[in-house]
């Protein structure tokens, strides 16, 4: 049984089961759904269907990202029951929304068509033009949805324009006939290159690379907190898989060209992310920005020559998701306890309400700013030396970027440890069990992966 097919049966049935019991049931069944599909990925059959091929090949490459996903996702259902405090009332929808969005991401993984591709970007993202405005509310979900859903439409019509005008040049929407079509012509047309632009400008939007980010920080600041973790981690995830296997796979001979311009935008990115993140006062918009500045280091990928560079970006991805989610832990016990405020001041005195969530939530942003001994120090000296060889320019400013995002991570870490204890912590009740027991969890992945990265390098190697 393929792996689509069991999240999508979760999907259903998370949905159904809200009808029983108020909706309580329906995390126990997308959970138990996560981890069914999750253990055949390690153990069942990872081949598509034969007679949809040419659409979709789920490979090895596909099973680990696959497998990235369902963790992150796993991790943040288990999260969801005291984070969705205020819209208790379709938890069952929202569940169901993120498995079908999380449907999508696997097809990102597993796309062999262009056709494929944009099915799989908009099954990934309607769920969460839904999602964003799931606390009706609030106003700034509200915002939120529609800032998304409309600036995401528009996106959408430069991708499909970018796939016309390719069809339109190679007569196919088959990777390894685009491939062909790139290796054995000397020069492009015009029309060409102009796809391949529309086609980039479609998925660096959804990834928010500068100057396509101007959506994050607002649908960001306005989603639930949970949804935002899972755009900042899963939904990064499948965009970056989709870019990079189009760049890899099907526009290998337009390698040159594309590399201009992801090399000034990663630098555009890292620059603006970085710069404006300092500046920020709401501890969601600065985990925004920091997401923004993690898709300029993945950018850096694009320059790489190793030949096992794509088990780099499976263990950069795997190391910031782990730390999206840690974040995310303290943002959302402090949110519930201000009634949805969310601004840096709020996490002040946490350290001493709830030591565990708070070195949870300093572990994992000194990981994101690549600390050593923690997995995003690995993730980022492995993606810096890969890069070096071939474009010493953008690891220093990357360099640079990394040393700008000290300043607004400590931000947090000071307000936690050294400030005054914000008022409305003092009376406010502890975490869930289940909260700290996850805290701890992403602590010992985010060290042990500091310290001792092989193991996941090599089960990578194994896999492929």
């Amino acid at each position: 049984m393929s792996i689509i097919i069991i999240i999508f049966i979760a999907a259903i049935l998370s949905l159904y089961s809200g009808v029983l019991g108020s909706g309580k049931y329906s995390q126990p069944v997308a959970v138990a759904g996560l981890i069914i599909a999750l253990a055949a990925s390690f153990y069942g059959d990872c081949t598509f269907f034969s007679r949809y091929a040419s659409m979709f090949i789920f490979d090895q490459t596909a099973k680990i990202f696959t497998q990235i996903s369902c963790v992150t996702t796993l991790l943040i259902f288990l999260l969801g029951r005291y984070a969705f405090r205020l819209i208790d009332h379709h938890q069952a929808e929202v569940y169901s929304l993120l498995l079908f969005a999380l449907c999508g991401g696997i097809v990102l993984f597993s796309y062999q068509n262009l056709v494929s591709l944009f099915l799989g970007i908009e099954i990934l993202s309607i769920p969460l033009y839904v999602l964003a405005g799931s606390n009706k509310n609030d106003l700034r979900s509200n915002e939120a949805s529609i800032k998304y859903f409309l600036l995401g439409a528009f996106a959408t019509g430069f991708l499909l324009f970018g796939i016309a005008l390719i069809y339109g040049t190679t007569g196919s929407f088959d990777l390894n006939s685009i491939r062909q079509y790139s290796i054995g012509t000397a020069h492009y047309p015009t029309i060409y290159m102009t796809g391949i632009i529309l086609l980039l400008v479609g998925l660096l939007f959804k990834i928010s690379i500068a100057p396509f980010h101007f959506w994050a920080p607002d649908v960001y600041e306005g989603a639930p907190s949970l949804i935002t973790a899972f755009m900042a981690s899963v939904v990064k995830i499948s965009g970056f898989v989709a870019l990079y296997k189009l760049v890899e796979t099907a526009f290998v001979g337009q390698l040159n060209e594309w590399q201009y311009i992801i090399f000034y935008l990663a630098i555009l990115t890292l620059l603006t992310a970085n710069i404006v993140g300092v500046l920020q006062k709401n501890a969601k918009r600065m985990l925004a920005y920091s997401s923004i500045s993690h898709a300029g280091y993945l950018l850096l990928i694009y320059f790489n020559t190793d030949v096992n560079s794509v088990y780099t970006l499976a263990f950069y991805l795997l190391a910031y998701s782990l730390a999206t989610v840690g974040a995310f832990i303290s943002l959302i016990y402090v949110e519930r306890v201000s009634h949805g405020i969310s601004d840096i001041s709020i996490f002040n005195g946490l350290a001493k309400k709830q030591p565990v969530l708070a070195l949870t939530t300093s572990v994992s942003l000194l990981s994101m700013a690549g600390i050593p001994l923690t997995s995003g120090f690995i993730a980022k000296l492995t993606l810096f030396i890969q890069t070096f060889p071939t474009q010493p320019t953008l690891v220093f400013i990357g360099i640079i970027g990394s040393a700008i995002s000290i300043a607004y991570y400590l931000k947090l870490i000071i307000a936690m440890y050294f400030k005054p204890e914000y008022p409305e912590l003092q009376n406010a009740r502890k975490a869930p069990l289940v909260y700290n027991i996850i805290a701890v969890v992403i602590v010992v992945l985010i060290i042990v992966l500091g310290i001792y990265p092989e193991p996941v390098f090599n089960c990578f190697a194994l896999t492929n």
